[in-house]
């Protein structure tokens, strides 16, 4: 018995000796969290930001608003013409030229942009304006009343009237002498407008084209029997010396005056009147009259 418990004695020794020999388990080591920035820092690290934000958003604003920013940004201005001598057309040395292709040249140059001319249908203009197909509308138009409420328009530039042409040995007293005839008009035109205007013209037989010059060829060719047409045109294109030397002005009707069409609402419309004072002013638009057979407005 001694002998056993001896045995079961040193056995509890060795047990708790083992014991004390394992190394306690370490906890565990939190690492510090990392310093974050006060509230107050960050915000004002923030604010620059959206200050520059809300400086900005103005400014784009007014660009949109601005047909003179969109045309200046954009580097051209598309400018709507038909082929109308002497105000755009090709010359005989296949130089692209005209009062209206020089005038606009002249005042592009002022805005810092390149005139880019693109031709029309004259009678889908306002279409094509307001797409923005087109900047302006720069071709000899005619300022009226309706136009002037549908477009920003500039001051008049150049005087105009309307004139009836006819083969030089035809019969002509008075628009009378028309009723029942076949008279024709660029479509959407002055000369449209007066045909409809007047009570002797209204009873003739309209038939619209889709340029001026085009009325002149049904003159000629004798299927038409009148052209209504702007007296810009028919004094260059009309008479002794030119291709319709058998055709006449026979009679002058509306008196009227030219203008430039920009988009309703437009910027543009007001730098390019300032432009025409200054022009007038150095001559230059005087000069461009007289090279053309013209007469600028009052």
């Amino acid at each position: 018995m001694k002998k056993l418990a001896l045995a079961l004695a040193l056995m509890m020794l060795a047990l708790a000796a083992f014991g004390c020999a394992q190394p306690a388990a370490e906890a565990p080591v939190e690492e510090a969290p990392a310093e974050e920035a006060p509230a107050e820092e960050a915000a004002a690290e923030e604010a620059p930001a959206e200050e520059a934000a809300t400086e900005e958003a103005p400014a784009a604003e007014a660009a949109a608003d601005s047909d003179l920013a969109y045309i200046q940004e954009k580097g051209n201005m598309i400018i709507g013409y038909t082929v109308y001598e002497p105000m755009n057309y090709t010359d005989e040395n296949g130089e692209f030229t005209g009062f209206d292709t020089e005038l606009a040249t002249l005042v592009c140059e002022k805005l810092g942009v390149e005139p880019v001319f693109q031709e029309i249908d004259w009678n889908t203009k306002e279409v094509e304006l307001n797409g923005k197909t087109i900047d302006c509308i720069w071709n000899g138009m005619t300022l009226d009343a309706d136009r002037e409420a549908n477009m920003a328009c500039t001051k008049p530039y150049v005087k105009n009237a309307q004139v009836v042409v006819m083969k030089a040995d035809a019969e002509y007293t008075d628009t009378s002498s028309l009723i029942g005839k076949t008279v024709v008009a660029e479509m959407g035109s002055a000369g449209e407008t007066t045909i409809q205007g007047d009570e002797n013209l209204a009873q003739a037989s309209y038939v619209g084209k889709s340029v001026q010059t085009e009325c002149l060829l049904e003159v000629k060719a004798g299927t038409a029997d009148a052209a209504v047409l702007d007296l810009t045109l028919a004094k260059a294109m009309v008479g002794e010396g030119t291709d319709y030397a058998d055709l006449a002005i026979v009679d002058e009707l509306a008196v009227e005056n030219y203008g430039v069409g920009f988009r309703q609402g437009s910027d543009v419309r007001d730098a390019v009147n300032t432009i025409f004072d200054e022009l007038v002013a150095d001559g230059s638009m005087q000069a461009l009259a007289d090279k053309y057979g013209l007469e600028l407005a009052e």
